[in-house]
């Protein structure tokens, strides 16, 4: 048991809860397919070719999390929200890997919540699918990380 396991003990979390909380995290990967698919049709410059297969490349992996969300509320027995977060507007390549670094984060922050949601409801399945989520979006947040740091900025 790793130290400090016992200390956070927590309350019981009801499906109810749960279902909300992945409806959250369901409602990010849908921004995130949208903002994606925007910035890879609006994208401009010399580094347009790469950047645009980078984003197309994250819409099947945002993608594939969605479902995997939508499923898991179904199986819950609560309805997966159709709605997406607002989609952040960039128009300039930095400006829009930036937006992708902070919702990226944000998602690598609500599915380490619904880690904790997950074992208080009881489910190690979902806790182990939900740590999957946490890994392939960490790994989204290093390439964009590794992109950024290597830009130069132009005056």
């Amino acid at each position: 048991m790793a130290v400090g396991t016992q200390e956070r003990a927590q309350a019981p979390v009801d499906s109810a809860k749960l279902i909300d909380g992945l409806n959250e995290d369901l409602a990010g990967e849908y921004q995130a397919v949208l903002m994606y698919s925007n910035f890879a049709a609006r994208l401009t410059g010399p580094y347009r070719r790469e950047l645009r297969a980078f984003f197309q490349g994250e819409i099947t992996e945002e993608l594939r999390h969605a479902q995997f969300l939508a499923d898991k509320i179904a199986a819950l027995n609560g309805a997966p929200i159709t709605e997406p977060r607002p989609v952040p507007d960039a128009d300039q390549p930095r400006a829009m890997l930036e937006c992708a670094l902070e919702t990226e984060k944000q998602a690598i922050a609500g599915y380490k919540e619904r880690i904790h949601q997950a074992d208080a409801f009881g489910d190690v399945g979902l806790r182990l699918d939900l740590e999957d989520l946490v890994a392939d979006e960490t790994r989204h947040k290093e390439e964009i990380e590794r992109i950024l740091a290597g830009w130069r900025q132009v005056s």
